[in-house]
């Protein structure tokens, strides 16, 4: 099977809650093989992890990261097109007074240039970008 979903943070965050929304496991199992994710959501992921003061929940969520999405997760980067892609629609945004979060910008834009639809549980974030497709789990 061919990529077609690119996963955000909130979605591969979701079966770490302590009670993980039904439907987010689902969706994930369904389409697994079809899934990536961005380098800028590995960073979100990593850096949440790496500041947690040793614990057990962070020995969890280091085991989570390394024995169940390294293994199965494609991560792509975020490259010279992405950033040229970034660049354009950020600027467009910008000059409308709709100034996105740089990292939402970055993740769009690894999912608009591979043509993969970013699925998150908070499509707002992601709406203002022309042309990318977004899939609302909820």
């Amino acid at each position: 099977m061919s990529l077609q979903y690119l996963l955000d943070t909130n979605v591969l965050s979701e079966p770490l809650r302590p009670a993980p929304d039904r439907r987010v496991l689902r969706w994930i199992e369904k389409h697994r093989e079809q899934a990536a994710t961005a380098a800028p959501v590995w960073h979100e992921l990593r850096f949440g992890c790496n500041r947690l003061p040793p614990s057990t929940k962070r020995q969890m969520l280091e085991r989570y990261l390394e024995e169940v999405l390294e293994p199965s997760l494609p991560v792509l980067p975020y490259d010279r097109e992405a950033a040229e892609w970034h660049a354009e629609e950020r600027a467009r945004l910008t000059s409308m007074g709709r100034t996105p979060a740089f990292v939402d910008g970055q993740i769009a834009a690894v999912a608009a240039v591979n043509d993969l639809t970013v699925v998150t549980l908070n499509p707002r974030q992601f709406r203002p970008f022309q042309g990318l497709a977004i899939e609302a789990i909820r």
